[in-house]
């Protein structure tokens, strides 16, 4: 193997766009014991993906056989915002904002790979991002690219934590990065009492299901009702304990213009994601990270945003949902009528009593009463399926 192999490859990457690179071996990853105790412990709520991949996180070599270095490469991405500028506006993740970062990564690292295989015909990769089974954060640390902070994000003290991270699996050995041994958190405290939701249990332990994060993201169906009220305006993902955060202050800013923010996806106008086609609103965010959420997923979030602002006049627009063939956009868009419980929105409500859906028939008729307009029918329907709270 070439001695300058290493320094070529890194120096390509970086010619390639990432910000950061650094090259860890392919070793069993340190906190899997952790994770296992994190998923026994329920903190992965109902992401069950988490659960049937854990024993695929046990060593990358699960994702490449023979695998003997992981180059991990970073994104820098997004730049800070002013707070929304009224209560139909939502808020949006900053690395939501942009194109989809994964086509991104797996574009950039499969250009690199190819570099390689010029260089050393006989090498075996594999493109991974964070939808593989491994454990970037660790190898990250491994390759020296930074900490792991109080809020479970890798730092590094000169690009911040606004950092996507996307690996390269190799067969072949390199020079590997020292690991970043040293935290630089000190005893701040920060990021986890500026949390709205008490998120985190403690120092580098995040509980999902108080996160705002997995409920505006991964969560599929109804948001409870005690979660809807505490989402403090954000419709996909949350940046609270990344924007209070010391080491963001002076952090540089990406290099990549592909994951420059779209203005329309910073604060989007909610009332107005209410009233778009179907179809449309569809094709919008198609190629971004917001379709993991799909339509009826952000409907639902900007429902529960809408009904804690307590906003009379997103009430037309919530009441033309009522029709809407999800019956998971029509209970959250009753949810939020009876919050708003204006006479607009009880009419809207009791007009639809006859809702023929479990669902919706059973969030409908918990509206009217939070609304102080109805009472319970006996003869409701009871949803087989309602969530779990907290």
């Amino acid at each position: 193997m070439d001695p300058d192999l290493t320094a070529r490859l890194k120096s390509e990457a970086l010619r390639l766009g990432f910000d950061q690179v650094g090259i860890a071996p392919a070793v069993s990853p340190p906190s899997y014991p952790h994770y296992l105790d994190w998923l026994q412990a329920g903190h992965a709520a109902g992401m069950g993906y988490l659960e049937r991949q854990a024993e695929a996180r046990a060593h990358p070599d699960r994702l490449l056989e023979g695998v003997r270095s992981v180059v991990v490469a970073s994104f820098v991405y997004g730049r800070p915002e002013s707070e929304p500028a009224g209560p139909t506006q939502g808020k949006v993740a900053r690395y939501a904002r942009a194109a989809d970062y994964h086509e991104v990564f797996w574009r950039r690292l499969e250009s690199l790979l190819d570099w390689l295989k010029v260089e050393e015909p006989a090498v075996r990769g594999r493109a991974v991002t964070d939808t593989a089974p491994l454990l970037e954060r660790d190898f990250a640390r491994r390759a020296g690219l930074g900490w792991v902070g109080k809020n479970t994000m890798l730092i590094n003290r000169r690009l911040g934590s606004f950092t996507l991270l996307g690996a390269l699996l190799l067969d072949v050995e390199l020079n590997y990065d020292p690991p970043h041994e040293s935290s630089h958190c000190g005893t701040c405290t920060r990021c986890l009492d500026a949390c709205p939701t008490d998120a985190f249990t403690g120092p580098y332990q995040l509980d999902a299901r108080r996160c705002i994060s997995y409920w505006t993201i991964e969560h599929k169906g109804p948001i409870p009702d005690d979660v809807a009220g505490q989402l403090d305006g954000w419709v996909f993902g949350c940046d609270i304990c990344q924007d209070v955060c010391p080491w963001n202050r002076k952090a540089s800013a990406g290099r990549e213009p592909a994951l420059d923010p779209g203005e329309e996806w910073a604060h989007p106008n909610l009332v107005e994601w209410l009233a778009e086609d179907p179809a449309t609103f569809s094709k919008a965010i198609k190629g971004t990270a917001l379709a993991r959420s799909k339509r009826s997923g952000l409907l639902r979030n900007a429902a529960s945003v809408l009904g804690a602002s307590g906003e009379a006049s997103a009430v037309p627009a919530l009441a033309g949902l009522l029709d809407d063939p999800d019956p998971v956009i029509r209970s959250s868009v009753a949810r939020a009528l009876g919050q708003i419980g204006s006479d607009e929105a009880i009419q809207a409500l009791e007009s639809h009593l006859n809702d023929q859906d479990p669902l919706a028939h059973d969030a409908i008729q918990r509206a009217l009463i939070v609304s102080g307009s109805g009472q319970a029918d006996s003869t409701t329907p009871e949803c087989e399926e309602r969530p779990q709270g907290l």
